[in-house]
């Protein structure tokens, strides 16, 4: 008993240096735009800020709802003295981890021959390889292993998809259904459904598939008892009602339910973009290695998904190759044209590795000075790690503190346009001081607080390279205008300029 409670607490422990060397190889290249800075990637710092800071809460959300993200942030953000960066770089550390217990729990129950803790340490050291590779600023490349690491691209639904996983795979253990495995089961899919419903694509599908053709196999191995199989299926059928059913008293923030993504007719379009973000990947060496990686992972979870005499391995295996293919597939289909959406690519093939965590066949001695080298060599690089995610976190960014310093000093209310905007509305004492518009002055609703869309007209407006030409609903002539390096400030001083009605 004494030996395994050592044995999973230095799990975690290795899972800890595994994300803190990750985040900081991430934050320390141009991937820390998307990290730190993107428009998209700081609706939950902004969302939480507004709950902190208290009064009237009137979000225009997305589909997603980032339930889990938020309520994580806002806790970190009410107990740390941390600034953004440094919650967001903490955010995805714990992401990370998250990931690890998710891991943890797919490997299965330690037994004799098992080495579920080393495998699963090893699937996440696989994940940070994999993000450790990304290093452009953009959000559409297909980068998709460190998307998890932000609080917006979906890092909720990625470790809820890989728990769902791990509850059925230990259902499946057991050979009959346990309460409270159904119960979570339960749990996280209704959480996960209600958070973001692009979890029944990613998890909800590819299982109830696995399932059904689990219960119904009769050759080759002993079929899983239909019991287990039926009661998976209607715990997961019963949260995602559930999840569905709690979106909605959140109808009035969510601005778009998602139905517009779908455009079947555009299949062909979608297909070619996918294919030239995967051309665009393989430009480069980086993006060859983690091709690699990812086809061996999906290979090897093939073989194993077919060779397995274990119901339990041979569903893991099954849907570390089924859900990428079902996503792809799908995201095509349904005519998409957003990478984040094959996020299933980069962390489902390495559920191969716990599907059937076997000790290695090396010397007891060998393998214990390999598993020793192994963690001195993690707990090295988190600690030479750490110094780097903590510049990168805590970077001084002057053109920022050119904008805030100068709005704040002005008494004034600014606007300024989505992906222009919303780092520097983050940063301000009061974010309601920079209203979030489009390029001629309408209130732009989405991922803010439409209690900020409330002023009637602005004295100044802010731009960078992203902003869109401006075409102003009154003729009028800047009286200053502020170099902030990247950022410039269209200061009007008394001609103030009215806002149009908000949209969405």
């Amino acid at each position: 008993m004494q030996r395994t409670w050592v044995r999973e607490l230095a799990g975690w422990m290795l899972a800890l240096a595994v994300a803190v060397i990750t985040v900081g190889a991430v934050a320390s290249s141009a991937r820390a735009e998307l990290l730190f800075r993107d428009g998209d990637s700081l609706i939950v710092a902004l969302l939480s800020r507004s709950l902190l800071d208290g009064g009237h809460q009137d979000w225009a959300m997305s589909s997603v709802l980032f339930l889990p993200e938020t309520a994580v942030f806002t806790t970190l953000d009410a107990l740390l003295p941390l600034d953004v960066d440094g919650l967001l770089a903490l955010s995805g550390v714990l992401n990370m981890v998250a990931l690890y217990g998710a891991l943890r729990l797919v490997a299965g129950r330690r037994r004799a021959g098992a080495a579920p803790v080393g495998w699963a340490v090893a699937a996440l050291c696989v994940v940070g390889v994999l993000a450790m590779t990304e290093t452009s600023a953009s959000r559409d490349a297909l980068e998709l292993a460190s998307l998890p690491l932000t609080t917006t691209y979906y890092s909720a639904t990625v470790i809820g998809t890989v728990l769902a996983v791990g509850i059925v795979r230990r259902m499946l253990d057991h050979g009959r259904p346990r309460p409270m495995l159904l119960a979570g089961l339960l749990v996280v899919t209704g959480v996960s459904t209600l958070s973001n419903p692009l979890f029944v694509a990613w998890a909800v599908v590819p299982i109830g598939v696995l399932l059904v053709v689990s219960a119904v196999r009769r050759r080759g191995a002993a079929p899983v008892a239909r019991s287990t199989a039926g009661a998976a299926l209607a715990a997961l059928a019963a949260g995602t009602a559930i999840g569905f059913a709690s979106r909605i008293p959140f109808s009035a923030w969510i601005a778009n339910t998602g139905a517009g993504y779908a455009q079947p007719e555009r299949w062909r379009e979608s297909l070619v973009y996918y294919g030239g973000l995967l051309g665009d990947r393989l430009g480069s060496p980086l993006g060859v290695l983690a091709a690699a990686i990812i086809a061996a992972l999906l290979g090897w979870a093939v073989v194993r998904s077919i060779r397995s005499h274990d119901a339990a391995a041979r569903f893991v295996a099954g849907a570390a190759w089924l859900a990428p293919l079902l996503v792809v597939v799908g995201a095509i289909a349904l005519g998409t044209h957003a990478a984040r959406y094959l996020q299933p690519l980069a962390f489902a093939p390495v559920l191969a590795l716990v599907a059937h965590p076997r000790v290695l066949r090396l010397a007891p001695n060998l393998r214990r000075q390999a598993i020793a080298a192994i963690a001195v060599v993690l707990v090295l690089g988190a600690g030479l790690s750490m110094p780097r995610a903590i510049a990168a976190a805590s970077r001084p960014d002057a053109d920022l503190a050119c904008v805030t310093d100068w709005v704040e000093a002005s008494g004034h209310t600014g606007a300024g346009q989505f992906w222009t905007v919303r780092l520097p509305k983050l940063h301000l004492a009061d974010p309601s001081r920079l209203v979030q518009v489009d390029h001629r002055l309408n209130g732009y609703a989405w991922l803010v607080n439409r209690a900020d869309l409330s002023a009637a007209e602005v004295s100044f407006l802010i731009e960078d390279a992203q902003t869109v030409q401006w075409q102003l609903p009154v003729s009028a002539i800047p009286d200053d205008v502020v170099d902030c390096g990247r950022y410039r400030i269209l200061d009007f001083g008394d001609a103030l300029l009215p806002l149009g009605p908000a949209h969405s």
